[in-house]
This record gives structure tokens, C-alpha cells and sequence, in this order.
């Protein structure tokens, strides 16, 4: 309750040194009317032209900043769908290029299966080649071998006989020899 008192004290100090303030400097009505009137007038003028514009310049600019946001917000999802986009097309080429690396192993298979097949053929006409080069060295061997040992046969027997042999002699001793090896 001792507050109550105070605050009651205070408030009449108050009325009393504003009584005291309008005592001393004066207050006269027409005076204040005119105060009253002018600051009216210069709050009027202030806000036509100094607050109205400056709150619509600060309307606009949070109508930009928000327009700026939703821009924002768009191209933050363009950018997720064109990465999607992308992954998407880098997928495809790595299945298609791992696809047309298969393709590439098998048809190098192929190619080198076709490569060997060739080679062996090759080898195998270079055997049959040589076989028969061989078979014909044979013959000509064997051939020239008959006529040797014919020729030697003829010759010993002429030195065994003592005779000279007559040509058809000879033919004859070559031909039963060549026969004779034959068989």
C-alpha cells in the first residue's frame, strides 16, 4: 500500500511540474492550434511523399526477392530433371558401349576362329605339299636307284663273263632287274 502512495505522489509531482512548465513558458491556444496544424500538415506531406513511396519501393522488392525464391525453387528443379536427364543418357551409352564391346569380343572370336581354320588349312595343303614333293623325290630316287644297280648288274656281269655284252644283252639284264626289285 506504501507503493500505491508514492505513485500517487508521483503522478501529482508530475501534474504539478507540468502546470509549472506551462506557468512559466506560457500556453496559449492559437499558438498550439497552429503547432497542431503544421505538424498535421508536414506528417501529411511526409507520408504522400516520403513513406508511401518508400513502402511501395520496399512492396516491390519483397515482391522481387519472392519472384527471385520461386525462380529459384524452378530452376533448383530443372537442374534435378536435366541431372536425371543426363544420368539417364550416361547409362544408356555405358549399356551401349559395354553392348557394342561384346559384339566387337564375339565377332573378334570369330575372326580369329576364322583366322585359325585358315592357318590349318594352309598347314594341312603345305603337309599334303610336301607329301607328295616327297613321294616324287622317292620315285625319281627309286627310278634312278633301278637304272644304278641295273647298270651295275650289267657291268658285273660283264666282268664276271668276260664278254662284252651287246646292247640288247643289257636291255634284257636291266629289264630283269628292274623286275626282280619290283617284286
Amino acid at each position: 500500500m506504501n507503493s500505491l502512495f508514492q505513485f500517487a505522489s508521483i503522478g501529482s509531482d508530475l501534474a504539478e511540474t507540468a502546470k509549472d512548465t506551462a506557468l512559466r513558458f506560457g500556453w496559449d491556444l492559437p499558438h498550439f492550434a497552429a503547432q497542431v496544424i503544421s505538424f498535421l500538415i508536414v506528417a501529411g506531406l511526409l507520408f504522400k511523399f516520403a513513406y508511401k513511396p518508400i513502402l511501395t519501393a520496399l512492396e516491390e522488392r519483397r515482391q522481387q526477392i519472392a519472384d527471385g525464391l520461386a525462380n529459384a525453387e524452378k530452376i533448383k528443379a530443372e537442374l534435378a530433371k536435366t541431372e536425371a536427364a543426363r544420368l539417364e543418357v550416361l547409362d544408356q551409352a555405358n549399356t551401349q558401349a559395354n553392348q557394342l564391346i561384346e559384339e566387337a569380343r564375339s565377332a573378334a572370336a570369330r575372326v580369329r576362329e576364322q583366322e585359325t581354320q585358315k592357318a590349318i588349312a594352309a598347314a594341312e595343303q603345305i603337309i599334303a605339299k610336301a607329301r607328295e614333293a616327297a613321294a616324287a623325290d622317292q620315285a625319281r630316287m627309286l627310278t634312278e636307284l633301278k637304272r644304278e644297280v641295273g647298270r651295275l648288274v650289267v657291268q658285273t656281269t660283264a666282268a664276271v663273263t668276260g664278254k662284252i655284252l651287246t646292247p640288247e644283252d643289257q636291255k634284257r639284264l636291266a629289264e630283269e632287274t628292274t623286275r626282280q626289285l619290283a617284286a
